[in-house]
């Protein structure tokens, strides 16, 4: 597998070349200005063609594509209004453009679009296989370096200065956890969750590698990433979005439907021992590391309170550096997208979010019952539903935007329609 031209080239090297960029500090820069790279070539490439240009090199732009940049474009609005409501300059807005918006929201928008450009998802599912190998191979050093008592916090790289906090903070790929009283993997990860929620985003691409070894030790390394962080989302989404996706890709089958229906009799007889056993999971999954679902609780119920009484249209803009004693200095307004949204950017930004992920969800669903790569994106976007309740998923754009770049190849795929006489292809909405 080798990349044959320059998009395939600065993909392949930048995924196998994860862990150099993360040690170097430079994952928060290197992403973002990946983005833009591709996106110019995309611009350059719809430029210059013309009514000559064969129809399968043309850069059409789906209406997948005009919903995640309109709705970005409309974030950014509510981004500025925030600051604006609240007084703050234009320094402030325009640092807030770039660490706020630029490297965060936009992503979203801008990496499916790149998937325009002549890159071949094996080309993707190879290098993130490689990538989780990779991993694999890097954890039981990680376990050794915390029985050794190595410092897991190695430096802050110097390109801090261009603004995003933690995320240039390098570990020696784990840390010691003192509220569960356990080691957990970082890896290339600013924290714990977060290589939780990558593991289980991967896990659904390395599936869809052709070489059986490769996609085999690719499997096992994006699930040995999810356990190992400790994460008690990525251990339960780990089994759980598989499951997930096959269900949702199989509920037409026939005899899925008979199934579902005996199953619904049978949770209709069984509800209340489910309810006790569900209420008992939920309760042991808090407890397994109390003090930090208490603190997400009460971030959650102050950046409520807060989006209702100063700021429901348009969000307070930023975060504050540092929240109060009671949620332990963490911000208001951050692990949890959700709420985050409301605080950040209000009632708009929520609906700005809320929308294109509708839209795509539904559009992948459609699609993935006969497209595999529909079917990775449908992975994809179940792992960020689900991760959207403990992460701010915006600012971790940077590290999943190959999925990101899968989810844009399958907007270009045509749907495929069948009927009882003949079969028939088309598009989902026409092409603009």
């Amino acid at each position: 597998m080798k990349p044959e031209n320059l998009p395939e080239k600065l993909v392949w090297y930048y995924i196998i070349g994860t862990y150099i960029i993360y040690f170097m500090g430079a994952q928060y820069v290197f992403a973002p200005l990946l983005a833009y790279v591709l996106l110019f070539y995309v611009l350059k490439k719809w430029w210059n063609q013309t009514e000559d240009t064969p129809p399968e090199e043309r850069v059409r732009f789906t209406p997948s594509n005009l919903v995640w940049m309109v709705a970005m474009f409309i974030m950014y609005i509510a981004l500025v209004m925030g600051h604006i409501d609240f007084g703050m300059g234009l320094a402030q807005i325009i640092r807030s453009t770039v660490n706020g918006w630029l490297r965060s929201w936009a992503l979203l928008a801008l990496f499916p679009l790149a998937a325009h450009l002549d890159i071949r998802p094996k080309l993707i599912y190879r290098a993130i296989a490689i990538l989780c190998v990779q991993s694999l191979i890097l954890i039981p050093f990680g376990y050794l370096f915390s029985m050794a008592g190595l410092p897991s916090k190695l430096y802050t790289s110097p390109l801090q200065a261009f603004g995003g906090s933690s995320l240039y903070n390098v570990n020696l790929l784990y840390q010691y956890d003192s509220d569960g009283g356990q080691t957990r993997m970082f890896l290339f990860a600013p924290w714990a969750p977060a290589l939780g929620m990558i593991g289980t985003m991967y896990f659904g691409i390395v599936q869809q590698e052709e070489h059986k070894r490769w996609r085999f030790w690719g499997m096992v390394g994006a699930a040995a990433m999810a356990f190992s962080s400790v994460s008690r989302l990525g251990i339960i989404a780990m089994p759980f979005v598989p499951l997930a996706v096959w269900g949702l890709t199989h509920f037409l089958r026939p005899w899925m439907i008979f199934a579902s229906g005996f199953a619904s009799l049978g949770l209709g007889l069984f509800a209340p021992a489910l309810i006790e056993f569900l209420n008992a999971v939920k309760t042991r999954f808090t407890q397994a590391r109390a003090s930090s679902s208490h603190v997400r609780d009460v971030l959650n119920d102050m950046a409520v309170y807060r989006w209702r009484t100063d700021a429901p249209i348009w969000g307070h803009g930023i975060l504050q550096p540092k929240g109060p004693r009671v949620v332990a200095g963490m911000p208001v307004g951050s692990h949890h997208t959700w709420f985050g949204v409301l605080f950040l950017h209000g009632i708009v930004g929520f609906f700005a979010l809320t929308i294109p992920l509708i839209w795509t969800f539904i559009e992948m669903l459609i699609k993935a019952q006969h497209s595999q790569t529909a079917k990775v994106s449908l992975h994809f976007l179940i792992a960020l539903f689900l991760f959207a309740f403990a992460e701010n998923i915006q600012g971790l754009a940077y590290l999943y935007w190959p999925c990101l770049l899968v989810m844009g190849m399958a907007f270009k795929e045509k749907l495929i329609v069948w009927s009882d006489t003949d079969e028939k292809e088309t598009y989902l909405i026409s092409d603009f």
